[in-house]
């Protein structure tokens, strides 16, 4: 999917600071915080030359309504959220939404805009492969693609209305190694291993660029089953008695970062940092646990990274009186786990933690399923608050309020988090960039394009 947007244009685009004007050059929201109105830009066209209007925009929302594409973010627990789009003229669009969220204009600009003229005549999207079945509007055109080999090769277009396509011509090639092939020549970019990234920090040649990986390893309680774990003492002595620093040094092997009990990662704007930090403290757990001692057992996967987490972990925590007994089995069964509730303890590491906190009201509100045996009315309410608060100042205060609460209930331990470290030549090329919501640079349209200063300075929402 990440290679679509440099083929298809979005109504709003993602920098490293937050959403910015792209095919919509500004917009009016109504009185009612349900109706938005768009005001495109005049000079797009499409790939085959035709003008790209608001009615392409309006018909891609009825369309999609129609024929889900495998990533919609207008579909949400089974119900789309347009109610209404339509071209008020050429270049106007107006939306309106089922109801009131803060969330909407990212995910109404993020939805990728396809031609009128190509697909009206399309009744199966799954089975077109006819004349026009890739043309977008982007920086670049599809020039081929070998299915086989699973090659990729776009062209810059010329005539795009944006910023400058930086490339002639951009390939995916698979390869078997991809630090060989990096070192060889063949490709330009690899998202390198920990051990091997010290080498190119200290050679001039390359450069680093580190990111968040938006994901974080947690440490599961099944409160239904394990009545023990209601005791927010108890948990909160487990996250005191494990070593989430070990865990960074030596099972991440130094590229990583200490995660959150808030579950809002450090490196996000919505990050609140005056909550409970809960260092590894061993004397404190202790303190916590009252002189009792448990025995646990702790289901993960059979990867070598979940088992020396869940090694460490076992090894930390035998140190507060807490025994841990670890069983490893294939991740699709850890994973199904998760669902039906069989385990006491349980190992994951999950993404999905960038972007807009609303994230924390599927986990920790009303209806979330996540966490077993486990819910809080209090945070439920404030989640469900900030979710329809179109004041970000005010609804700042709530998710941040969630956060402080979430971290003194420890409903879930929230461990470590993944870094990438992408290894790239600048003398070869050195326009890679990091989207405020995503870790991967080869994934984000603007890593293709020539930005000015101005616009890399960055215009949010």
């Amino acid at each position: 999917m990440s290679k679509m947007q440099i083929l298809y244009d979005t109504l709003l685009e993602k920098d490293e600071h937050g959403d910015i004007p792209w095919l919509a050059e500004s917009w009016e929201v109504s009185k009612d915080g349900k109706t938005y109105t768009f005001h495109m830009r005049t000079n797009a066209l499409w790939h085959d030359g035709q003008p790209l209007t608001a009615e392409d925009a309006a018909f891609t929302i009825g369309y999609y309504r129609e024929h889900p594409p495998v990533v919609n973010d207008l579909l949400i627990g089974g119900s789309y959220i347009v109610t209404d789009a339509k071209a008020l003229d050429e270049y106007t669009l107006q939306v309106t939404f089922d109801k009131v969220s803060p969330t909407y204009l990212t995910k109404i600009g993020g939805m990728r805009i396809i031609p009128k003229h190509i697909w009206e005549h399309v009744d199966d999207p799954i089975a077109f492969t006819g004349a026009g079945a890739t043309i977008g509007s982007g920086p670049y055109k599809l020039d081929s693609y070998d299915p086989q080999q699973g090659a990729y090769r776009f062209i810059a277009f010329e005539d795009y209305w944006g910023p400058e396509p930086a490339a002639a011509a951009i390939e995916w090639i698979p390869v078997g190694d991809s630090v060989l092939a990096f070192q060889n020549g063949e490709i330009d970019l690899i998202n390198a291993p920990a051990d091997i990234v010290p080498s190119y920090r200290e050679n001039p040649e390359f450069t680093v660029k580190t990111a968040h990986s938006f994901h974080s390893y947690r440490l599961m309680m099944n409160m239904d089953a394990v009545k023990a774990l209601q005791d927010a003492n108890v948990r909160k002595a487990l996250v005191f008695g494990i070593d989430r620093q070990a865990l960074v040094d030596k099972a991440a092997r130094g590229a990583a970062m200490v995660s959150s009990q808030g579950y809002v990662l450090p490196v996000s704007p919505w990050y609140n940092k005056d909550i409970e930090q809960y260092p590894y403290d061993p004397d404190k757990a202790q303190e916590l646990l009252g002189g009792a001692t448990y025995t646990f057992s702790l289901l993960t996967d059979n990867s070598a990274d979940g088992m020396k987490v869940a090694e460490l972990i076992k090894l930390s925590l035998s140190q507060i009186g807490v025994t841990v007994n670890v069983q490893s089995v294939e991740s699709k069964t850890r994973d199904n786990a998760v669902n039906t509730g069989k385990y006491e303890l349980l190992l994951i590491n999950s993404g999905g933690m960038g972007g807009d906190p609303d994230y924390l009201r599927t986990i920790y509100g009303t209806g979330g399923t996540t966490i077993k045996g486990w819910s809080d009315p209090q945070i439920a309410s404030i989640l469900e608050a900030q979710s329809v608060e179109l004041d970000p100042n005010k609804r700042k205060e709530l998710v941040y309020e969630a956060q402080k609460l979430i971290a003194d209930q420890v409903p879930m331990i929230m461990l470590h988090g993944a870094l990438d470290n992408f290894v790239y030549r600048p003398a070869k090329y050195d326009h890679w960039m990091f989207r405020y919501d995503h870790s991967k640079c080869d994934h984000n349209k603007l890593s293709y394009v020539i930005r000015t200063e101005s616009e890399q300075a960055g215009q949010t929402t």
